[in-house]
């Protein structure tokens, strides 16, 4: 199975994990997804008023310079290990 294929599994094994993920935990996955998916960060940073876009935005900013097929092994793992 390629790491295409692996990360694009995880993808879908993300939305039904055995509990939620803490916002902290959460943020990581989206990052490493966007990285893993898109590449570095894109786009203007949120304002002030959007607090959750502004931190998605910083978590992902976070990570710029990381190869897409590290990120996508990355969050492949971190699913691996959410999923008990």
């Amino acid at each position: 199975m390629s790491l295409q294929d692996q990360f694009q599994q995880a993808q879908a094994e993300s939305k039904n994990l055995p509990e939620r993920p803490d916002n902290m935990t959460l943020l990581k996955i989206y990052a490493l997804f966007k990285q893993g998916s898109v590449g570095d960060v894109q786009g203007e940073r949120p304002g002030f008023t959007d607090m959750v876009g502004r931190a998605k935005y910083d978590a992902w900013a976070a990570l710029q310079g990381t190869a897409q097929e590290d990120a996508q092994q990355q969050y492949i793992d971190l699913i691996e290990e959410l999923k008990g």
